[in-house]
């Protein structure tokens, strides 16, 4: 399916429940783009995320134009400036994340621990984020006293990208969602905001 072919099938998802079973059938489900004809290397690159962060297989999704072939928000298609978007889907990894984050909170909140104004927007961002039950570290305040995570994620990260893993060369970035639901209600209201947006570009 090609950009195009994507959209006109989106347009004529309307009714309740068309969408989400439009985003499970075209966004998530199936081989993703960049590993076409190659199911054992998807296999390998879950694989290595997998025993990394100590998460069942099925917990480990690419989105976006790396499993599309395109960008339906940016209308481009997929190239090698194009990163490789991984969702994992791990409850005990949130929670344990959050966790620490709630540690930090309370730090801040009894004047022990400060956020420097440029970094205070990121964290409200982060926190944002968090709330809709998506983990995104690179949102977390270089100041902010989990630089281990942090620096453990992104190193990690790195270590499979470019050519450093069967994905290829590209760079590989990654979000942790709480739960399968959690990453549905952000694909589809990702597709209903391309909805609004092409309502309002025909008014």
């Amino acid at each position: 399916m090609d950009l195009n072919s994507f959209r006109a099938e989106m347009d004529l998802a309307r009714k309740s429940g068309e969408l989400l079973d439009f985003s499970r059938k075209h966004v998530l489900h199936g081989i993703p783009y960049v590993f076409k004809d190659r199911p054992n290397e998807y296999y390998d690159f879950k694989k290595i995320i997998t025993s990394q962060f100590e998460i069942s297989f099925h917990e480990v999704y690419i989105t976006g134009s790396g499993k599309l072939g395109f960008s339906p928000h940016k209308g481009t298609n997929f190239d090698y400036d194009s990163d490789i978007d991984v969702a994992i889907i791990s409850s005990q990894l949130f929670d344990s994340i959050m966790g620490k984050i709630s540690e930090y909170q309370m730090q801040i909140r009894k004047n022990r621990r400060v956020i420097r104004e440029s970094e205070l927007s990121m964290y409200h961002e982060f926190l944002e984020y968090s709330a809709m039950g998506w983990i995104r570290p690179d949102k977390l305040p270089i100041s902010f006293q989990m630089n281990v995570l942090k620096n453990a994620w992104f190193s990690f990260f790195e270590s499979i990208s470019y050519n450093k893993s069967p994905v290829g060369n590209y760079k590989v970035a990654a979000g942790v969602f709480r739960t399968y639901n959690h990453l549905e209600t952000y694909i589809v209201s990702g597709l209903e905001g391309l909805h609004h947006k092409k309502l309002k570009d025909e008014k």
